[in-house]
């Protein structure tokens, strides 16, 4: 699962570095903010043959009033009507400095990437246009060993050279939506400690 995300100057820095159409409101908005359901965020699409950077916001209308789905299981979006046609035909990534998650014991652990040559995290997605907004679901798999422990699902993540095929390849879909995502550091804002009498 993926409830909250964030993103900070060094996300966009890397952004810049792989997309070449960046919209110049999005270049100056360099400051780290957490991302919640039904806020906005940027989100690369392929469009007129290159990737594009754009806002679009986070979550589906839900099926009761006030409600967002904002994650779909990679392992069986393409059985659902609501998602079906999304991720076949309008496939996105949601880039992130990292994402949180909430252990057993409601504690709030921090997840960012493991991979030095990747600093910040791909999550695969789509979107769907509801009234006249874009609107977009991560997708989540199951759990990898760097996570379990927190939390028995995770985004799925894609490495950098697998962006643009991502966005654009039908031939690799299925095999993207069962892949592994890579491992995951984690912090926590304190752990707690406990004492021991003799």
């Amino acid at each position: 699962m993926c409830g909250r995300f964030w993103i900070d100057s060094d996300t966009a820095k890397e952004i810049e570095k792989t997309i070449r159409m960046v919209d110049e409101k999005l270049k100056m908005e360099r400051h780290s903010k957490d991302i919640h359901p039904t806020e906005k965020a940027p989100v690369i699409s392929y469009q007129q043959g290159s990737m594009l950077l754009a806002d679009k916001k986070w979550g589906f209308p839900g099926f009761d009033s006030g409600k967002v789905i904002f994650n779909a299981r990679a392992e069986s979006v393409l059985e659902k009507k609501m998602f079906r046609e999304s991720v076949l035909k309008r496939r996105l990534v949601i880039p992130a400095a990292g994402f949180y998650e909430w252990n057993r014991k409601k504690e709030k652990v921090a997840f960012t990437s493991a991979v030095v040559e990747q600093p910040i995290l791909y999550m695969a997605g789509f979107y769907n246009k509801y009234g006249n907004e874009d609107r977009f679901v991560i997708l989540t798999t199951g759990a990898n060993g760097s996570m379990a422990d927190v939390h028995e699902r995770m985004p799925l993540l894609l490495k950098n050279q697998e962006l643009e095929e991502w966005l654009r390849e039908d031939k690799r879909l299925e095999e993207f939506l069962h892949s592994e995502s890579h491992g995951l550091r984690r912090k926590m804002e304190y752990e707690q400690q406990t004492l021991s009498f003799l």
